[in-house]
């Protein structure tokens, strides 16, 4: 499941900040999923070596198992972006037995989102594109202190990359302008913040999603009062996690295609053959063809 192209950039500074690049060398990072992978090539360019812990597409991150090369690829890191909020908790793990002192971002903390009114935090941040925004910032600090002769490239092309992310926020905001109010369903809560900058409204009970996204059974009764908002009509889209599956999922899956409802499969780490701007673009245009 690693990327490997992964090249060593050693040593730290006696203050346990990371040590700048030594000239010609690229930036060593470690990002949990291919989607900050990606992120990070887009502002890095060929100045960082990129090892994205998890790139295969039909991998479920949530079961992930790390390895013995993982930790090695960690302990030479420079700079780390990790999801946070509980979703590649490895990540973490692995750090503490790395040994090395790299500059870790967690994307959860970098959102500021917090759980709220006593309900689970949707930890899925790399579908809220302010997010995404803000980690651009923090990722060409990063990475201008690890290597100070690349810092105004790292600058210009996270400003670059953020005028991108904004005309994506821009695509949502007409979506919410023609849609408001609709409904929509999910199996699990991975693209919600996407769903909800559109406008649309989650009609999905919390129970059904949350014990997908475990791995639970879900109860029968809840399993009905989804099933029924198909048959009911009152959403206008079903977003499927195509990454995983289960009996109740497949069955909601079914319920959608029987009622004509639009489906729209999401995924959690970067398709093959796409970058982080184009897969986003594409999410809001099957979003807004399932509209119309």
């Amino acid at each position: 499941m690693s990327l490997a192209m992964f090249l060593t950039a050693c040593g730290s500074s006696s203050s346990g900040e990371p040590a700048a690049a030594p000239s010609g060398s690229a930036v060593s990072v470690v990002a949990s999923t291919n989607v900050y992978g990606d992120i990070v090539k887009q502002i890095a360019g060929d100045r960082a070596s990129v090892t994205s812990i998890i790139s295969n597409p039909d991998a479920d991150p949530h079961s992930y198992e790390a390895n013995t090369r993982t930790q090695l690829e960690l302990s030479k890191a420079k700079v780390v972006i990790e999801n946070g909020g509980g979703y590649d908790d490895f990540v973490d793990t692995m750090l503490k037995s790395a040994g090395g002192s790299p500059k870790v971002l967690n994307v959860v903390d970098i959102s500021g989102k917090k759980a709220a009114g006593g309900e689970e935090l949707n930890e899925h941040v790399w579908y809220d594109l302010p997010t995404v925004e803000k980690l651009a910032d923090q990722l060409a600090a990063a990475l201008g202190e690890a290597d100070p002769a690349g810092a105004p490239t790292f600058t210009a092309n996270a400003t670059t990359f953020k005028q991108k992310v904004q005309q994506l926020q821009a695509r949502e905001t007409a979506i919410k302008a023609a849609h408001t109010g609709a409904g929509a369903a999910i199996t699990e809560p991975v693209p919600l913040y996407m769903l909800e900058a559109c406008g649309l409204v989650n009609k999905t009970p919390d129970e059904f999603s949350e014990a997908i996204e475990e791995g639970t059974d879900v109860p029968a009764n809840v399993l009905q009062e989804t099933l029924d908002l198909f048959a009911h009509k009152d959403v206008a889209l079903l977003a499927y996690n195509a990454q995983t599956s289960g009996p109740e999922t497949e069955k909601v899956l079914s319920a959608a295609k029987a009622a004509k409802v639009a489906v729209v499969p999401v995924t959690e780490t970067l398709p093959e053959g796409k970058d982080y701007l184009t897969w986003m673009g594409d999410n809001l245009t099957a979003i807004e063809t399932a509209l119309k």
